[in-house]
């Protein structure tokens, strides 16, 4: 199998296009705050890296639908996962809770 030099690069440059078109949508669409996880976060992007957000958003939706308000108004152009916590949820769980301990620590918040 060839191997492709350079894609790291071009799928790390995707993803921060990405990120930064989707940050400017995120009061309109009420997001409280949002912080970048996963491989971007830890600057470890690969071919197969998605964008990955925490979000806090006020919300009613039960939690395995809430990503689908983000997926449908913002209409990712790369693989996104959108992990969406209420502001009680966050304050609650930001001690335990692995992805929010994760992402906190490892990319500046996003206030908007």
């Amino acid at each position: 199998m060839p191997m492709v030099f350079g894609f790291a690069t071009h799928r790390r440059q995707q993803l921060e296009a990405e990120f930064l078109r989707m940050a400017g949508s995120m009061l309109q669409l009420g997001a409280e705050r949002f912080w970048l996880a996963g491989d971007l976060a830890r600057d470890d992007v690969g071919p197969d890296s998605e964008l990955e957000l925490l979000i806090v958003h006020e919300t009613e939706r039960p939690f395995h639908r809430r990503s689908d308000f983000f997926q449908t108004h913002l209409r990712p152009q790369v693989g996104t996962t959108f992990t969406v916590y209420t502001p009680e949820e966050f304050a609650e769980h930001c001690e335990t809770d692995r992805l929010i301990i994760e992402a906190t620590s490892l990319s500046d918040e996003v206030i908007v």
